[in-house]
């Protein structure tokens, strides 16, 4: 099978939902404040300055080592990045709606505590069936999302054969690709979300080796945020779901 050289995923900046979200989770309160739509929420002041350190990062790199294209999500805290920590670099960059964010359906806009309150039997069946294949109303599980990472994994690996992948994301993206590149159970996977917040604008890489496999090379790393003087934050993209 044809493959990448290497991939990385980056996850967005801090965005404004991430700040509303952990303030909403403190407080106890059922409701996020979110003046936007998931898709539409845009980077905070902190999540631009991480964006941007995230590009001096990569404009540092030997023409050896930096991304030959770029993938992003179509949401706009994604894009954003994106664009600022791509400017100037002159690679190649596509939106791909199969790295948009996980959707939760009912539960969109809820802390954890809103999702018990409002939706008890909701919470009951999650804890049933487990994080990876609930799926709540209208919305995703997170093989759901599996199933189009898939599918976008396969379209890389025929496009870019020997290439540099740079993508940019959100949370559950990171865990999900470590889960399809390394073959993970869902036991491994669900470990790695229980243990590990993705810190905004980490990098997650995988680069090949001598048979030509992708395996690890860094993962939730923020070394580059904090040699260029940036702020790292870690703050989780779901609040409707607790570990």
């Amino acid at each position: 099978m044809a493959e990448m050289a290497s991939l990385w995923i980056v996850r967005h900046g801090e965005s404004t939902a991430n700040v509303a979200a952990t303030a909403a989770e403190t407080s106890g309160a059922e409701l996020i404040d979110l003046t936007h739509r998931d898709a539409d929420v845009p980077l905070s002041a902190t999540g631009e300055e991480q964006a941007r350190a995230t590009g001096r990062w990569l404009a540092g790199l030997p023409d050896s080592q930096r991304p030959d294209v770029a993938v992003v999500s179509p949401y706009l805290r994604a894009v954003r990045t994106a664009e600022l920590a791509l400017d100037g670099t002159g690679i190649p960059t596509s939106v791909d709606e199969r790295l948009r964010d996980r959707e939760l359906g009912v539960l969109d806009g809820l802390t954890a505590h809103g999702v018990t309150r409002r939706y008890p039997e909701e919470a009951q069946r999650r804890t049933r069936l487990g994080k990876f294949y609930y799926r709540p109303p209208g919305g995703e599980s997170w093989t759901d999302v599996a199933l189009r990472l898939r599918a976008l994994l396969g379209d890389l690996r025929r496009d870019h054969d020997g290439g540099r992948v740079l993508l940019f994301g959100h949370d559950a993206l990171v865990f999900l690709l470590r889960y399809l590149v390394e073959g993970l159970t869902e036991t491994e996977l669900m470990a790695l979300t229980r243990e590990h917040v993705i810190a905004n604008c980490s990098v997650t890489g995988w680069h090949a080796d001598d048979s030509g496999r992708l395996v690890p090379d860094v993962f939730n790393d923020v070394t580059h945020l904090h040699r260029q003087g940036a702020t790292p934050t870690r703050e989780d993209e779901v609040h409707a779901e607790p570990v």
